[in-house]
């Protein structure tokens, strides 16, 4: 569940981040459904609205939360975010799912006291509800022009397949064992 991060916002889908992540695991073996609950535009907010009917359709055995980014682009008060994103992982535990936050961080002109605070949250929320966490979820790209679309904040095709690569070391330990392909 996310943003237009994991929804491939400019490129084609079966070019995104979530994409490439269910060939890996078909490729590796892994007997699972992927499901991209991904919008444009999402919010945390937005987000705790449609968890609960995904909960319920899907019953997923792993959530992987990419929400936030909008919120803090928004300036989104930083404790409302982290109560979000607490409601967030709370309600896909209590359906019996693990959790995965994909944390993010804000441009500097956001300015130092707001982007610490936002900063931080991500890791504060994960770690009270020990949830895994990836620190920085455009680790690889942010700062790479070549990887981004022209607007500087979204990763283009070519960066896609390093999302993944930022996601799976934290994501793999919580998929389920491997099943010889057949």
């Amino acid at each position: 569940m996310g943003d237009s991060l994991s929804a491939a916002y400019g490129i084609p889908s079966d070019r995104g981040w979530v994409a490439l992540l269910d060939q890996r695991l078909q490729q590796r073996g892994y007997s699972v459904d992927v499901v991209n609950a991904s919008i444009s535009g999402e919010t945390t907010q937005g987000g705790l609205t449609r968890l609960p009917a995904l909960l319920s359709e899907h019953q997923p055995a792993i959530v992987v939360l990419e929400l936030g980014a909008n919120d803090g682009l928004r300036g989104t008060f930083p404790p409302v975010i982290r109560s979000n994103l607490d409601q967030l992982i709370r309600l896909s535990q209590d359906q019996g799912a693990k959790v995965l936050v994909l944390g993010m961080r804000l441009p500097p002109n956001y300015g130092p006291a707001y982007t610490r605070r936002f900063d931080g949250l991500f890791q504060e929320v994960a770690e009270a509800r020990q949830a895994a966490l990836v620190p920085f979820f455009m680790e690889r790209v942010a700062l790479a022009p070549e990887l981004l679309l022209d607007d500087g904040l979204h990763p283009n095709a070519a960066g896609q397949p390093h999302l993944l690569d930022t996601v799976w070391p934290d994501l793999q330990p919580l998929l389920p064992p491997q099943t010889a392909a057949e």
